[in-house]
């Protein structure tokens, strides 16, 4: 097992990587940390620049078997930080506020312990995977051609979660986070004097009946099979003046579902509700798609390995429900059994994307525990 000074090291590296954060699809420096640290355990491959700046580290056993991803991820956020930590940000307006430093750095954890004892059949691959937090990396990985190298099995992943007690985990099978995805109109008119408002093609009222008419498509509530929300997150319109009827105008909504079928609805009744109300009022639409996150659902085989291990470990286990915030581990599900649980990081831990969160440090030793029975589980 890992040593006290294996530890140590390892939080001081989380704490290097929470320094130098880097936003999703800009992660050379932190995959260069990432190989530098991980230089010394010696995998059987390495594959770097995948999807982007993705890492992937492959440790073979002796004998023929299925090959078990464990995946973490690379980015960060682009918020300001204002806690008062010792290793605060030192790139200002981008944070490590979600935890993914202490991701990646559980796996260089378990990359120390697969170097000391390789599994004995199979292969194990740590994926550091980059760009999550705007759903375009999982998508990169897959869509490389290097990825049928090191294609899965078996992949799990795990996301610490603020407010649920520390060092116990939620693991379900079924759903386990929602699918969601960024819907951007552009409402183009025509802009008159402020006087004249008759002679513009204005979206205000427009906007004014799609607000309520795309929020009611999806209200939140319960999380079950019929869950649909649909969040406004931004909002212009004209110019900054007011001698102008303005011509032209933007909304961005957040559409979010628990299943990705229910998500190709929405989107469809949301798209169709905006492309009726341009034309009745004559003005232009135009429209796209953003942070494009597919639903997480837990594969009940592989949801059962991880509670084994979880188990084993004495690490306690609780009920919870699905999460409502999205997660891009969800696409590897299509290729493998794939299962992602949830840590707790403290009832008193500050909220994820909060500017003050900080990924705890004690949590490290238990996620690669937790990982490493896995392997020693499915590979021996």
């Amino acid at each position: 097992m890992l040593t006290n000074a294996d530890l140590a090291d390892l939080a001081a590296f989380r704490h290097s990587l929470h320094r130098q954060p880097e936003l999703s699809g800009a992660e050379a420096e932190t995959a260069a940390a990432v190989l530098a640290f991980t230089e010394s355990t010696r995998p059987d491959a390495v594959l770097t620049g995948l999807g982007g700046h993705g890492v992937a580290l492959v440790f073979g056993g002796a004998e023929p078997g299925p090959t078990v991803m464990i995946r973490a991820e690379l980015d960060a956020l682009p918020i300001i930080e204002t806690g008062t930590i010792a290793h605060v940000s030192e790139r200002p307006g981008v944070a490590h506020l979600c935890g993914h430093d202490g991701h990646t750095t559980i796996l260089c954890g378990l990359a120390r312990l697969l170097h000391r004892q390789r599994p004995a059949r199979g292969r194990v691959v740590l994926l550091f995977q980059p760009a999550e937090e705007d759903g375009s990396g999982a998508a990169a990985v897959l869509a490389d051609p290097r990825f049928a190298q090191i294609a899965p099995d078996w992949a799990f992943a795990l996301h610490n979660l603020p407010g649920l007690p520390f060092g116990r985990v939620i693991l379900e099978p079924g759903p386990a986070n929602c699918a969601s995805v960024g819907l951007k109109l552009v409402f183009q008119g025509r802009t008159a004097h402020a006087a004249e408002p008759h002679k513009a093609i204005s979206p205000a009222a427009t906007l004014a009946t799609l607000i309520p008419g795309l929020m009611g498509l999806g209200t939140g509530g319960d999380l079950g099979p019929d869950f649909r929300l649909v969040t406004l997150t931004h909002l212009t319109m004209g110019e900054p003046a007011f001698g102008i009827t303005p011509g032209q105008a933007e909304l961005w909504a957040t559409l979010r579902s628990l299943t990705d079928d229910r998500m190709a609805a929405l989107k469809a009744e949301a798209l169709a509700m905006a492309q009726g109300a341009a034309a009745e009022a004559g003005l232009a639409l135009s429209q796209s798609w953003h942070d494009d996150f597919a639903a997480c659902t837990n594969d009940p085989q592989a949801t059962e390995v991880f509670r084994r291990a979880i188990a084993a470990e004495v690490i306690p286990l609780i009920p919870g429900p699905a999460l409502r915030a999205s997660e891009d581990f969800g696409r590897f599900g299509a290729g493998a059994r794939a299962c992602m649980a949830y840590f707790g990081a403290g009832e008193a831990c500050p909220a994820l994307h909060a500017p003050d969160y900080d990924f705890p440090d004690d949590l490290i030793p238990l996620g690669i525990r937790a990982f490493h029975r896995v392997i020693r589980e499915l590979l021996g």
